[in-house]
């Protein structure tokens, strides 16, 4: 490290679990941060440490000097765990989901305020390149006017997901609170906001207390429609996993869609950025040719570029692109969606915030 190099972002990860891991590897390959301590009752084994291990984070918290956290722990300690940590002066990175209800975030984003905490949400997709191009392509009118967008992540977990790890089994888990969380962060993200939401839901291939199949239908503010199909027990090449080399741990599929967004003068699929649209010089109906082209990008792993982006937040010189208050909206909407999978009805979800809101002052 030279005189003009920043020191590194001093780094303690609490959970070494699945994700934790990849975190573990992720803050060792990069050279503005550094693995200073890990905080989980059975740490792992069979991994280079290479740092002080404790039991929890309030024990790591007091005998280690760190600049910040990342959280990978069980959904149930997300928003304990970040509070402490946040108490504690040090910059958090969660892992999603941000709580397990909306009430329950809305008292992290309350600690955020009175704190003024520096917190990062992992809704990790959102740092992918091919997201921010997708969404400059909506934005900048490329497609046309955008009337329809539609998503799908199907792959079949392994029986251990569920019997290694009892909380995968029990509420505060599931397909939409473990894995449509992502997308439905991310089609916010890209088309705004989701006014009204319908949902059917099916637990019967594992028969467990949670839902392992999920449909829903989305209208977003703007007008534009959507639907969302996920399922953990269905095998399929299909979703964000798949289509990305995010992880060694899932086959990468070339060329692999995991959204398609449809405008009255063209389509995109994302997350390998092929463009349909008409040329210029013939009738933008369906008696004409499309084209296909792929938006140019560089391409670089979301999970790097978002420690890229922690280590900045930890230092104060970059807002979190999810925050709190932001996750916490991507939160309500998966309980809107389990509120209208229950009831089947269609659910508004403005009035949904606006009665949750008013039930949690009562």
């Amino acid at each position: 490290m030279t005189a003009s190099e920043p020191v590194p972002v001093r780094i303690g990860v609490v959970g070494a679990g699945f994700m934790g891991r990849q975190h573990i590897g992720f803050i060792h390959a990069a050279s503005g941060a550094a693995l200073a301590a890990i905080a989980d009752p059975v740490p792992p084994l069979d991994v280079d440490l290479g740092c002080p291990a404790y039991a929890d984070a309030a024990r790591m918290l007091e005998a280690e000097r760190l600049d910040a956290v990342i959280i990978a722990n069980p959904n149930p300690l997300h928003v304990e765990t970040a509070v402490e940590c946040l108490e504690a002066g040090v910059a958090v990175l969660l892992e999603k989901p941000v709580a397990r209800t909306y009430a329950e975030s809305r008292l992290l984003v309350d600690t955020v305020t009175r704190l003024d905490g520096r917190l990062l949400v992992g809704h990790h997709r959102r740092h992918h390149p091919a997201v921010a191009r997708a969404r400059s392509a909506i934005r900048d009118g490329e497609l046309g006017q955008v009337v329809a967008v539609s998503g799908l992540w199907s792959a079949r977990k392994e029986d251990a997901y569920f019997t290694d790890t009892p909380w995968h089994r029990e509420a505060g888990a599931g397909v939409t609170l473990i894995n449509v969380v992502h997308d439905l962060d991310l089609l916010r993200y890209l088309c705004g906001e989701v006014a009204e939401i319908q949902a059917m839901r099916s637990s019967h291939a594992r028969g467990l207390e949670v839902e392992d199949t999920v449909s829903l239908n989305l209208r977003f503010e703007s007008g534009v429609v959507g639907s969302l199909l996920a399922s953990d027990a269905g095998a399929s090449p299909w979703g964000w996993d798949q289509a990305t080399e995010e992880t060694l741990a899932f086959p990468f599929l070339p060329d692999g869609v995991a959204y398609r967004i449809v405008g009255t003068r063209g389509a995109l699929s994302v997350p390998n950025l092929a463009k349909y649209a008409y040329d210029p010089s013939v009738p933008a109906d369906w008696h004409s040719p499309l084209s296909r082209t792929y938006l140019p990008v560089a391409p670089r792993g979301s999970f790097q570029a978002q420690l890229d982006h922690f280590v900045e937040v930890a230092r104060g010189s970059a807002e979190p692109l999810v925050s709190a208050e932001d996750a916490s909206r991507t939160l309500a909407l998966v309980e809107a969606a389990a509120l209208a999978g229950r009831t089947g009805e269609t659910v508004d979800v403005a009035g949904f915030l606006a009665d949750t809101e008013a039930s949690e002052r009562s």
